[in-house]
């Protein structure tokens, strides 16, 4: 017993440290973000509390077109990725047909395959289709989620099979039996995808930056990078630090206020 105590106490320490780490470079931007530029770096601010270089920031960058842009992708990305990973997640875990192990492994594959990999045939398709510098643009290649296929999937088979078919001996239909009984027990799932694929998006630049050269379509995170080499940073990492707490403020507010079903979810999906 000792030793079992003695080991986690360490595991805890260890977890602590980690922590504390992670920390380190946001502690520095929020920071840096509230106090007066200064051309000399610590991690803890020297001068007073500001609220100038947000102030700045927001008018010297068009933010709320950043932001509307990036709502507007995430949401209807999010969106449609789950009814196409449910509808193939349902295939896939309760439908019968020839070559159903081949399509899962087809599927699982693309998890293995980094999105960078995809970004110059994805560049030519669009290309193709006329549809550089558009959010349909930035969003199509994502619209189906190999995760969120492979998450629900797994999800859907433990649900027993028996919920179903009294469902369907009650004259329900797929749609129904999906919408009422698999898509609520697999909530967790949901929820789990939904944290990876909400801040994905939020926080995606490389695509993002390649398909857009308007202000119209750019998201927050190329409009930060833009803005970083600007003139209007004044090389100030005030300025740079400030633009960077407005993109990652939300999804801050939002894990503090769901950190705990986060958690939750991402333990009951098998997540590690």
């Amino acid at each position: 017993m000792k030793k079992n105590n003695t080991g986690d106490k360490i595991i805890t320490i260890i977890g602590y440290l980690i922590a504390i780490l992670w920390l380190i470079p946001l502690v520095w931007m929020v920071g840096t973000a509230f106090s007066e530029p200064s051309f000399k770096m610590s991690l803890f601010p020297k001068t007073a509390f500001t609220l100038d270089n947000i102030k700045y920031v927001w008018n010297a960058v068009p933010f709320k077109t950043y932001y509307i842009n990036t709502i507007l992708i995430v949401i209807v990305t999010f969106t449609i990725q789950v009814f196409t990973s449910t509808m193939a997640a349902y295939a896939l875990a309760v439908m019968d047909f020839k070559g159903v192990a081949i399509v899962f492994v087809i599927i699982f594959m693309q998890i293995i395959v980094p999105n960078d990999v995809l970004i110059t045939p994805n560049f030519m398709v669009l290309r193709e289709l006329g549809m550089l510098n558009t959010k349909l643009g930035i969003m199509l290649p994502f619209l189906g989620s190999a995760f969120g296929i492979f998450l629900l999937r797994q999800h859907f088979k433990s649900i027993p099979k028996s919920l179903a078919e009294a469902a369907r001996i009650d004259g329900a239909t797929t749609w129904q039996i999906i919408w009422r009984i698999y898509m609520p027990c697999a909530k967790p799932a949901y929820l789990s995808f939904a944290v990876v694929s909400i801040s994905y998006h939020w926080n995606n630049y490389l695509w993002p930056l390649i398909v857009t050269n308007s202000v119209n379509n750019r998201t927050l995170t190329v409009g930060l990078a833009l803005f970083a080499k600007s003139k209007e940073a004044n090389l100030q990492w005030a300025n740079v630090c400030a633009a960077t707490f407005i993109i990652v403020f939300p999804l801050i507010i939002l894990f503090f206020i769901l950190q705990k079903q986060f958690i939750d979810s991402f333990m009951s999906s098998g997540i590690k």
